[in-house]
Parts: C-alpha cells; sequence; structure tokens
C-alpha cells in the first residue's frame, strides 16, 4: 500500500473516532447540574416571562397543545353560553387562572379563602358549608351576590437576631365578612395564596416511592423534621393516592389541580367532574380545553439557577446544608415516568422541597384539617425561581398567606419541626445570613 493510501486510511480512521466521540452523551457536571434546575426542562432566561417559556425540544403537536393551554390560561371566562369561554359563575374567585397565578407566578392581590366545618368530609377531606361548600366565593355573575368577602389586618410583632438587628413581622388576623347567615359561627377558615405553576410537570413524575423513602429517611435521622405524605381522594380515579400540589398537597396529580381549579375557582363545571344532587351536570367546558390547560402547566420549563459560582452564592449553600434547611427544602429530586411529557421522565432536577407535610408549629397553623394533613401541617413549597419571582410578579410575599415581605420575614415564620433550623439561622453572623439569603436568590 502507498504512503498516500496509509495517510488517508489513518485520516479517515481519525475522523471515524472524531465522530464516534462527539455522539457519546456529554457528562454532567455537578456545576452544570447546579444550573440545570429543571433537567431537560431547563431553560436560560431570567426576563419576566421566566416562569412562561414551553420546556425545550416540544414536537409539533405538542407545541400546538401547549398554545391552546396558554390561550385558555389567560383567557377572561365569561357567564355566557360561550363554546371557548363560557360557564363562568355563578359564584367564582376569579374568571382566569393567569389572574391568580400572575405570569405563572403569583398575584399580589389575589386571596382565597378555604373553609369547612370541624369534623371529616366526604372520604377524609375538608367537611363542606352547607350552601358554601369548602371555598368562599367572594365574585359572582350579574342576579346573584358573593359568599362573602375576607378581611385582612395587622398587628406588628419584632423578633432580635444575633448581632442585634430587629425585624418586624406582620402577624395576621384573617375573617369573613358579608357572608350573611349562612356561614357558620366555627367555621375554619384558610386564606391561601395562588402557588406558581412552571416545573409541574417534574413534580407530577415523582413516584410514591420516592416520597415514601424520603419520609422514612427523614424519620430515622432522629432530628425534628419528620415529614409524611398525605393522602387524598383522586375523584378520578374513585380512590386514595399520594397528594402532590397544593399548600396541604391535597390534589394527587396535575390534572385534577386543573379540574379542581376550573371548578372550584371558577364556577366552571369540566367533563366528568361530580355535583350536587339536582344539579345541572353538563360540561361547560370542552375536555380539549382541560386536557390542553394541563399540558400546558406539565411543559412549563424551569429558569436555570444563576450566579451559581459566585463566592457568596456558594457560602450561602453551605450555611443553608449546615443548619439544616435542606432536609425539607431538598436541592434535588428524581422524576419516574412521564407517559405524558416523556422529557420530564426520569430527570434529576432541583425543586428544593421534598413534596411532604411538615408540622410548621402554631404561629403559621390555619386550624384547618385536609385529609391526613393536621391543622399545622404543610406541604415544603419548591424554592426554584424564587430569586425571579419579584421580577416576573412585581412584588415579594411569601407564605400561604403572604404574611411574609421578605425572605429573611419568610424564615424568621418557621416553627415547629422547623424551630431548630430557625434558631439556627437566627444565631448566625451578620455575613452568614446574607449568604444564605443570597444563595436564596440565585435559584
Amino acid at each position: 500500500m502507498s504512503r498516500t493510501l496509509l495517510l488517508l486510511a489513518g485520516t479517515a480512521l481519525v475522523l471515524l473516532l472524531l465522530v464516534f466521540w462527539l455522539s457519546l452523551p456529554t457528562p454532567v457536571t455537578e456545576a452544570a447540574r447546579a444550573v440545570r434546575a429543571g433537567g431537560d426542562l431547563t431553560v436560560d432566561t431570567a426576563t419576566t416571562d421566566a416562569f412562561a417559556v414551553a420546556a425545550p425540544g416540544l414536537a409539533p403537536s405538542q407545541k400546538q397543545r401547549f398554545a391552546i393551554g396558554r390561550d385558555a390560561f389567560n383567557a377572561t371566562f365569561v357567564p355566557a353560553d360561550d363554546a371557548a369561554r363560557g360557564g363562568l359563575g355563578p359564584r367564582f374567585n376569579s374568571a382566569s387562572c393567569e389572574s391568580c397565578h400572575l405570569r405563572n407566578g403569583r398575584s399580589s392581590h389575589q386571596l382565597v379563602l378555604h373553609v369547612s366545618l370541624p369534623g371529616a368530609g366526604p372520604h377524609g377531606g375538608p367537611r363542606p358549608i352547607p350552601g358554601v361548600g369548602t371555598q368562599l366565593q367572594n365574585q359572582a355573575v350579574s342576579g346573584f351576590e358573593p359568599e362573602g368577602r375576607i378581611d385582612r389586618s395587622y398587628r406588628d410583632s419584632t423578633v432580635s437576631l444575633a448581632g442585634g438587628e430587629r425585624v418586624t413581622l406582620r402577624v395576621p388576623r384573617m375573617s369573613v365578612a358579608n357572608a350573611g347567615r349562612r356561614f357558620p359561627h366555627n367555621a375554619q377558615i384558610s386564606p391561601r395564596a395562588a402557588l406558581p405553576v412552571f416545573g409541574m410537570g417534574l413534580l407530577d413524575a415523582v413516584s410514591d416511592t420516592t416520597l415514601q423513602a424520603i419520609a422514612r429517611r427523614q424519620a430515622a435521622d432522629g432530628d425534628s423534621i419528620s415529614g409524611r405524605p398525605n393522602h387524598v381522594w383522586n375523584p378520578a380515579t374513585g380512590r386514595m393516592e399520594t397528594g402532590r400540589f397544593g399548600w396541604k398537597a391535597t390534589q394527587a396529580t396535575l390534572r385534577q389541580q386543573t379540574v379542581d381549579a376550573f371548578h372550584v375557582d371558577m364556577g366552571i363545571t369540566p367533563p366528568g367532574h361530580p355535583v350536587p344532587d339536582g344539579a345541572d351536570d353538563a360540561p361547560e367546558i370542552s375536555r380539549r380545553i382541560v386536557d390542553a390547560t394541563t399540558f400546558y402547566t406539565r411543559s412549563l420549563a424551569v429558569p436555570a439557577r444563576r450566579h451559581t459560582n459566585r463566592e457568596r452564592v456558594r457560602r450561602g449553600r453551605e450555611v443553608f446544608e449546615r443548619i439544616g434547611c435542606a432536609t425539607c427544602h431538598r436541592p434535588t429530586m428524581t422524576s419516574g415516568p412521564s407517559p405524558e411529557l416523556s422529557a420530564a421522565a426520569h430527570q434529576t432536577f432541583s425543586p428544593f422541597t421534598d413534596l411532604l407535610l411538615h408540622d410548621m408549629g402554631p404561629a403559621l397553623a390555619d386550624g384547618r384539617p385536609a385529609f391526613e394533613a393536621s391543622g399545622s401541617e404543610w406541604r415544603t413549597p419548591p424554592l426554584w425561581g424564587l430569586g425571579l419571582r419579584e421580577r416576573v410578579q412585581g412584588h415579594s410575599e411569601y407564605l400561604h398567606d403572604g404574611r411574609a415581605r421578605t425572605l429573611l420575614e419568610a424564615i424568621l415564620w418557621h416553627g415547629g419541626e422547623a424551630r431548630p433550623t430557625r434558631e439556627r439561622f437566627r444565631d448566625l453572623s451578620e455575613a452568614d445570613r446574607g449568604a444564605l439569603l443570597r444563595f436564596l436568590r440565585s435559584l
């Protein structure tokens, strides 16, 4: 073989090896994983629309479903007989999904009031108030009266930190006004702000086995923290299932969360939803719209973390883990199968939640049980996107009722199982407290 042929053969072999090497999957480094908060559903954006971006790689048909769902999510529904946007009311809390989930985050002015009577209702859930149900409707269409409204007032309480810093907390007082005779004096009330809706496809794909394993590990640690799943009734399947969504994890699946929002928040009857005896059970919204809206929230991407290599952020993460925040606000979680969105399947992602119930103490208690959640237990809320919320939403309000105006205030409200962690936070130096808060704003 001539020298030229040998050279050509050698060059071809090198090219083949290069193509093979380039085709191999690129290992995800720890630094890259820290930024990729949503795994393959991560997008690099920090604009005011950061919570409204579709997951990368959607097929054309999926993009069409996403667009239909986005239109339904942002649409204002009306009481008229309209095939696409009709069925609102007669009493409701909001005429659109977007008004509560502002830019897919949370609105500063919308609070709904969950209500019930003492004792368990159907399937162990909250016991409805006759004529009202389990949520107070503060708006109504023409010809009807709202069920009442929420009265809010606050008093100040001061907390001292190491080094002498003093923080003023707002202690809320909530009551129901203009409810008439229908509203009993012993009603249990719980104000709730809307939760952000991006990344929910990943949370929906976390398996029961994973949540049970997390709960077992926490119980075995021997410290104050021991979370547990809520088990709730899923009317779509007719059985008790593990709750994942809502402040007390009272919805088992993303689809059921969507169906319940249409029905309870907007008074729109979706297909297959049970209604009281004697009521008109004709669906007021098509299955196509419900499916598309569910797919929209399922396929919303998660914004990438920012500034992860900065020294203060790295120090803040170390403090976050050292004082115990990461026990409940778990940095990583793994999803299982996801038939509706393959991109959400088998992902390692960083929601900073365990999706479990924890007793948060009397200061945060609402006194309103929901299935297996007691009146002082709450699901750990995800922290991803925390540093972008003020930019996206135009405000900084935290916790289930918006009482906390800053991340510092939100931390200081932690009690119950989280009390030792809160006390360790209070004892930190000013520099370490600042680093931890800077880390939270990088999420």
